[in-house]
């Protein structure tokens, strides 16, 4: 039997993260792969200009009430582990399995893999100008940015946080520079104003569909993916009550502000054929307005990915800790390193999974079953927020939102996960629904039923002396 170390004697992750760490993690993870792939594709599905920049705003408004939302969540079941975490709380175990293997096996993984392929996508532009570069190349500089940020998660939180706020300054910078540039263009030549922000020409060419209207919002909330990301670290945030509030909205607040204003920059420096047919939009941007310079904007654009996939790889690797500790997953990936304290096999277990999900993906698929399947698990959680706030309202909690803001998120969360099927099915959302409905086979046996192969004793045993980690316990 695997050793267990008594609860009064268990390791605790350390609540390292204060309130500029919370504000570095959720902005931090939203500024970096989505503002640079997808503006082309939100373009692309509405047709105008002026649609594209209503997706981007409403995308951020909904970004920030789901974020609101979840925040009285955080303060009621004050635990990390993010939405498998509330689903076990308020619906069970049987419910919250499902949403741990979809994030633990689908989800993270596939935004580690789509957001290591923007930064190779990046790194190697400059050196294939005018032409896509090898798939092979990509996914290999892809791998090892994985594996980068894998080694620098496992060997310190403190030192994972400082590289968190170091990238996020620097990206900050980028999309101020892109800004400025933009600007600077608009104030140098008044066609650009005439063509593209224009009332009359803004909208000139808009589809109208349910599907292009859901894929175009599941790419523009593909870029404010984060909003979520301190609730699975709660555990480890210093007074959630009061910085996991302030913490979302000053990151959400200035993310969508810096969308906003880099969409006009791109939109004022290129032509909207020129944007959606680009493979690079920063890199495009930069050859346009500094000319031999612009690969500085292909560096840039790296190094803001690079931050969000660390801040990714930072949230990504507790869900599979947590779900581990309430027994959703096998043992030792609940444990924490007995010197680090850092929960390494669940970091190691992230790592694994996302190159494996790495090799066959794209980046526009990964984005579009990535949103399709998280939202419909956003959406049972705040049917649970909804719940809790007509049934349970006695139950303590130092920050609410009006009911209204949960609705409405929840009606836009059934949006996006039935108007893509329903105006264009699709035989991969049905892989999809088959994946995440798969779980069953293992829950009745080894949840339900507590079967464990005695070999897997074992090689718990075995992993954990490997590792050098040991048990560890909630930090509530």
């Amino acid at each position: 039997m695997v050793d267990k170390t008594p609860k009064n004697e268990g390791l605790q992750l350390k609540r390292e993260i204060g309130l500029i760490g919370g504000v570095a993690i959720v902005s931090g993870t939203m500024i970096g792969s989505g503002i640079f792939m997808s503006p082309q594709y939100v373009l692309a599905y509405v047709g105008s200009p002026g649609a594209s920049m209503l997706i981007w705003f409403f995308s951020g408004v909904v970004a920030l009430l789901a974020a609101l939302s979840y925040t009285e969540l955080g303060t009621i079941i004050p635990e990390s582990g993010g939405e498998f975490t509330y689903i076990l709380r308020i619906y069970g175990s049987f419910p919250a399995f499902f949403a741990a293997i979809t994030f633990i096996l689908l989800l993270k993984p596939s935004s580690i893999a789509a957001m290591s392929m923007t930064i190779a996508q990046y790194v190697m532009a400059p050196f294939y100008p005018g032409c896509p570069p090898p798939q092979l190349a990509v996914k290999c500089f892809a791998a090892f940015s994985i594996l980068v940020v894998a080694i620098t998660n496992i060997l310190n939180v403190r030192f994972a946080l400082r590289v968190q706020v170091i990238f996020l300054v620097a990206k900050v910078f980028s999309l101020t520079f892109i800004v400025i540039g933009g600007l600077v263009k608009v104030i140098q030549s008044s066609t650009v104003i005439e063509e593209n922000f224009n009332i009359e020409n803004a909208f000139q060419g808009t589809q109208f569909s349910l599907n292009t209207l859901g894929k175009a919002l599941l790419q523009g909330l593909w870029s404010y993916a984060g909003w979520y990301n301190l609730n699975y670290v709660t555990e480890e945030l210093n007074k959630p009550e009061v910085n996991l509030p302030r913490a979302v909205l000053i990151a959400i607040s200035l993310v969508t502000t810096l969308y906003l204003l880099v969409n006009v920059s791109y939109l004022a420096v290129m032509t909207p054929k020129e944007l959606v047919s680009s493979s690079a939009v920063a890199v495009t941007w930069g050859n346009k307005v500094l000319g031999s310079w612009g690969w500085v904007m292909s560096v840039a654009a790296a190094l803001s990915a690079f931050g969000s996939l660390n801040g990714t790889f930072f949230s990504g690797g507790r869900v599979c800790f947590v779900a581990a500790r309430e027994g959703h997953m096998p043992d030792i990936l609940s444990m924490a390193h007995v010197h680090r304290l850092t929960p390494s096999p669940a970091l190691i277990f992230t790592t694994i999974i996302s190159l494996v999900v790495l090799i066959p993906g794209d980046f526009q698929s990964i984005v579009n079953y990535f949103s399709f399947s998280a939202w419909f698990f956003y959406a049972i959680v705040l049917s649970g927020l909804i719940y809790l706030k007509i049934k349970k309202k006695d139950l303590p909690r130092s920050y609410k939102v009006p009911i209204v803001i949960p609705i409405l998120v929840l009606i836009a969360a059934i949006f996006l996960v039935l108007a893509p099927i329903i105006d264009n099915p699709q035989i991969e959302y049905l892989y999809v629904a088959l994946f995440i409905s798969s779980g069953i086979v293992l829950y009745i046996p080894f949840i339900h039923y507590k079967l464990c192969p005695r070999v897997l004793d074992k090689l718990t045993v075995f992993l954990q002396l490997f590792l050098e980690v040991a048990p560890a316990d909630k930090n509530l």
